[in-house]
């Protein structure tokens, strides 16, 4: 799109120039230099679209604290069916994953730019370490350049996967020794306001695919026949109903941010 808007300008400019400049060799070296200058220019605007925005973020909100809650979920599929599991905090089945975790390292980073650990949810074994914080508005930028970095925090989705399905005994530590995994995408939220947080918020969320063996895909297969209580296996129609079946009772709450693992 960004090339495109750049052949596009480079179109005008040249139309225009055509109007003042009689020499066409002289136009076609005003269309050349337009296309060499527009298409580096927006293609690098392009990439780094999600960075000018917290730039701008960091201008508007800059006397404002914003709530940055970052996690990692898991897609494990088979068939057209998605593995969700039911979640230890609230009561609805989500996918496998977990909210990053701090180093020391990261968290002295953190607080360098006056960034505080947030009080929404008790902090216990379980959150301590918790990349859910209170970012200076002045800050959003330095905190997603730093974040990028993946200096001082988790930068691997085992934890969680093994915590939830392996050291539970869902899953075998036989056949889950480890995992491979596939990197989706990253999903960064638009800015706004929640009112569960009564704070602006950013949620960001890195979306993994599990890659099994053949030893793991069999094992996967069993437990979706298997009816435990704490799993669903539900479809990519569910996951967007948050649960819903139509024609039937709705039994099953499906968390809002499992969408992300379609």
């Amino acid at each position: 799109m960004f090339r495109l808007l750049s052949y596009l300008l480079a179109a005008i400019i040249s139309g225009t120039a055509s109007f003042y400049i009689p020499n066409p060799t002289a136009v076609n070296l005003v269309a050349g230099f337009s296309v060499g200058m527009f298409i580096p220019l927006l293609d690098e605007i392009g990439k780094n679209r999600r960075q000018l925005r917290h730039i701008w973020y960091s201008a508007r909100y800059r006397n404002r604290k914003i709530r940055v809650s970052t996690a990692y979920l898991f897609r494990v599929k088979l068939d057209d069916k998605y593995l969700l599991i039911r979640g230890k905090r609230f009561p609805q089945f989500q996918p496998v994953g977990g909210v990053h975790k701090l180093s020391s390292q990261g968290s002295s980073k953190l607080s360098s730019m006056g960034v505080a650990s947030d009080d929404l949810i008790p902090l216990d074994p379980a959150s301590t370490g918790d990349l859910r914080v209170r970012v200076p508005g002045d800050k959003i930028a330095e905190f997603f350049n730093w974040f990028d970095s993946r200096e001082g925090r988790e930068d691997s989705p085992w934890r969680e996967f093994q915590e939830e399905l392996v050291a539970t005994g869902i899953l075998t530590p036989e056949n889950f020794p480890h995992i491979l995994h596939n990197y989706v995408r990253r999903d960064v939220d638009k800015i706004r306001y929640s009112p569960y947080a009564d704070s602006l918020e950013i949620l960001v969320a890195d979306i993994y695919e599990l890659v099994p063996n053949a030893d793991q895909e069999r094992e996967l297969r069993l437990l979706l026949n298997s009816g435990h209580p704490d799993l669903v296996w539900a479809s990519a129609q569910q996951i967007q109903r948050r649960g819903a079946t139509p024609g039937q009772p709705h039994q099953v709450e499906i968390a809002a941010h499992a969408q992300r693992v379609l």
